[in-house]
């Protein structure tokens, strides 16, 4: 295997055992198991658990953020509403049932590690900034287009979607029931909508 290839199985194993298990239950020999890959191999990329741990989140978990919202809200556009509401439609979409039952990996690191590791904390937070930031910008565009409603905050705004989204995703992974999310989602697009002119 490629160095480079060795690296990013690691990353995916690991990312997989701790959205199963959470950091604290995920099993290094699991996950050396699941790569491939030997103990060496491991510690020549990761000096720790932990830092496999902030790499997974650094990583893997912000690609997903950045693929599922960051990007494409980042581009320019005539109408956000519709670019947040397609960005809400395509995360839905891509869950599976799996995905579901073990919830968003994000939110989940941040419930387990936030309180106990501030290296947890700190990336959690990072990426919950960008998130937030990405949204605010993507709603301030739009007062500026005159398509957003002028007397909302975008940062309170922001900050109350990407609740109630994760809220959404929590409520949905406690019912193990997709059908919570479609209801719950349901219902963020009407918000949506309502802040449009």
């Amino acid at each position: 295997m490629q160095p480079d290839t060795t690296r990013q199985v690691l990353l995916n194993a690991a990312f997989h055992e701790i959205h199963r298990k959470g950091f604290q239950s995920a099993s290094l020999t699991a996950i050396l198991g699941k790569a491939g890959v030997t103990k060496g191999a491991l510690y020549h990329y990761f000096d720790s658990k932990r830092a496999l741990g902030y790499a997974v989140l650094e990583e893997v978990i912000s690609d997903h953020l950045r693929t599922l919202w960051l990007d494409p809200l980042a581009e320019t556009t005539d109408d956000p509403i519709t670019q947040l509401k397609d960005c809400l439609i395509n995360a839905g979409e891509q869950l599976n049932e799996k995905d579901i039952r073990l919830g968003c990996p994000l939110n989940n690191l941040a419930q387990e590690m936030s309180p106990i590791d501030q290296g947890f904390r700190e990336r959690t937070d990072v990426m919950y900034k960008l998130w937030l930031q990405t949204i605010s910008s993507a709603l301030q565009n739009g007062q500026q287009l005159g398509k957003v409603r002028k007397e909302i905050d975008p940062e309170e705004t922001a900050l109350f979607i990407v609740a109630t989204l994760e809220g959404c995703m929590s409520m949905a992974k406690n019912a193990q029931d997709k059908a919570v999310l479609l209801r719950c989602g349901k219902v963020v697009l009407n918000y949506l909508d309502s802040l449009g002119t």
